[in-house]
């Protein structure tokens, strides 16, 4: 993303935030080009940009001689539900047909892209990172033949060392292990953790593929509720004095897909409550450096004291999908995680390592991130208000204070599942709230992605999927 689309981005946002403020209402008339040119310290055609880009979205209006308006229809959606509504009681999975019937849209590019939570190759950094691997390999061509050691290359894991420390956590390259993904990290610290039949503490509604991972390793999920303030430590409580818990997968940071953020306080209650009944915690933080606020928010991690937690995360939701590198802070159990990478695919991709070695280490992912974040919250803004404008009318949905993800409670009588099979008929991926939950939930909820980049595709596609959810209503009343 060039500086000057950067610039207009950060205008766009703005004016966002004056809706979200209610400072701006609908029909209110906006600052003229000059007047905010002056208050921001940006140039007149860098306001006429992102004015012309916030009219092409249909929030704003141009009306001739008298200047732009918000829209008459822009609103707000509420919330869903702040709780969900769960059975605390151990379930197997039984939705592995269904998930994978959802991931074939992977790859696909004849869907619109709102069923996978992946940034778009536009906003991907895929010429720095050619230029990068390309120029590691001709100081050394055979480097990216040979194995790297089972726990990584020791650069990538020094310069991971550095970039955590932003998000409290202090650790040393020797305690972090390379993985092929998150879900990699994810799927060896059960492994370390568990046999068949342990139940694993989960809240609901979760991600997809971790429900996955449980029900192909025969381990059965306790639920518990995950809301917009994130997990509540009694529920937790609830769980711990009900059950013998094995081990914990939570995400505190943007929760897919509720995006639901867990405080500072509550993250360190948790931690300690898990540590007090030795109950190791997996977290996963793939969306934490996806944040709208000013500081990148902690980690479980920050707050252990004991190694109990296990933090996995990756570079899929922010820099390059396809390179499959990601990481895991293994704590105490770090033995027996190394173990079981050697024994899964003996190391990561190589070339791939060097690449994200160099990305770091000149200083290009903090820049990137910084364009991204910004793409991403406009675009979830912008699908927001495309919401309120084609769907039916007792529609809710949040806005997440980070991640890639909106989370949408459609009317009680529209089934999820019908919806997601008549949308990708009409060439639009979603997916479908049951997924999210190993018990009968979420019937009535879908997932919308966000992948920072909106146009009239997205905005056509928006609407005939209104339509559609529109129409379901009606045949079912």
């Amino acid at each position: 993303m060039h500086q000057n689309t950067f610039r207009y981005r950060k205008v766009e946002q703005h004016i966002m935030d004056l809706v979200a403020s209610q400072t701006l209402k609908a029909g209110d008339k906006l600052p003229s080009l000059r007047q905010l040119s002056r208050q921001l310290s940006v140039s007149i055609s860098t306001i006429s940009q992102a004015y012309l880009e916030l009219e092409k979205k249909g929030i704003i209006v141009a009306r001739d001689r008298s200047g732009y308006y918000l829209n008459s229809g822009i609103t707000r959606l509420p919330s869903p539900a702040s709780r969900p509504r769960l059975e605390m009681k151990p379930t197997l999975g039984q939705r592995n047909d269904l998930i994978q019937t959802v991931l074939q849209a992977l790859g696909n590019p004849n869907l619109l892209p709102l069923g996978v939570v992946s940034p778009a190759v536009e906003l991907l950094p895929s010429k720095t990172l050619t230029r990068l691997l390309t120029s590691a390999l001709r100081e050394n061509p055979t480097l990216g033949m040979n194995y790297s050691s089972v726990n990584g290359d020791i650069e990538l894991r020094r310069q991971l060392a550095l970039h955590s420390l932003a998000s409290g956590i202090t650790v040393t390259p020797e305690e972090i292990l390379i993985t092929s993904g998150a879900i990699e990290g994810i799927a060896i610290a059960l492994r370390a953790l568990t046999r068949p039949g342990d139940n694993v503490l989960i809240q609901s509604p979760s991600y997809f593929c971790f429900l996955q991972l449980l029900e192909n390793c025969g381990l059965r999920a306790i639920e518990i509720p995950s809301s917009t303030t994130g997990i509540d430590p009694d529920d937790i409580k609830k769980a711990m004095t009900r059950f013998d818990i094995k081990a914990a997968i939570l995400a505190p940071n943007f929760n897919n897909p509720d995006g639901s953020f867990t405080d500072d306080t509550k993250k360190q209650q948790i931690v300690r409550l898990l540590a007090e009944q030795s109950i190791p915690l997996v977290e996963d933080d793939v969306y934490g450096d996806l944040y709208f606020g000013s500081k990148r928010p902690a980690t479980f991690k920050s707050f252990d004291q004991q190694g109990q937690v296990i933090l996995c995360s990756s570079f899929s939701k922010t820099v390059a999908p396809g390179y499959r590198v990601g990481w895991m802070f293994p704590g105490r159990y770090y033995e027996k995680a190394l173990d079981i990478k050697t024994t899964t695919n003996i190391c990561t991709a190589v070339p791939n390592q060097m690449a994200m070695t160099s990305f770091l280490r000149e200083g290009y992912y903090e820049r990137h991130l910084r364009r991204l974040r910004s793409a991403i919250q406009g675009q979830m803004e912008t699908l927001l208000l495309s919401l309120q404008r084609h769907f039916p009318a007792t529609t809710r949905a949040g806005f997440p204070e980070g991640g890639a993800a909106i989370w949408v409670e459609l009317p009680g009588e529209i089934d999820a599942i019908e919806l997601f099979y008549q949308a990708r008929q009409a060439g639009i991926g979603i997916a479908p709230g049951p997924i999210f939950s190993t018990q009968d939930k979420y019937n009535n909820f879908i997932r919308l992605s966000c992948n920072g980049i909106w146009n009239t595709e997205m905005e056509e596609g928006m609407k005939v999927l209104g339509q559609l959810a529109g129409s379901t209503a009606e045949s079912v009343r």
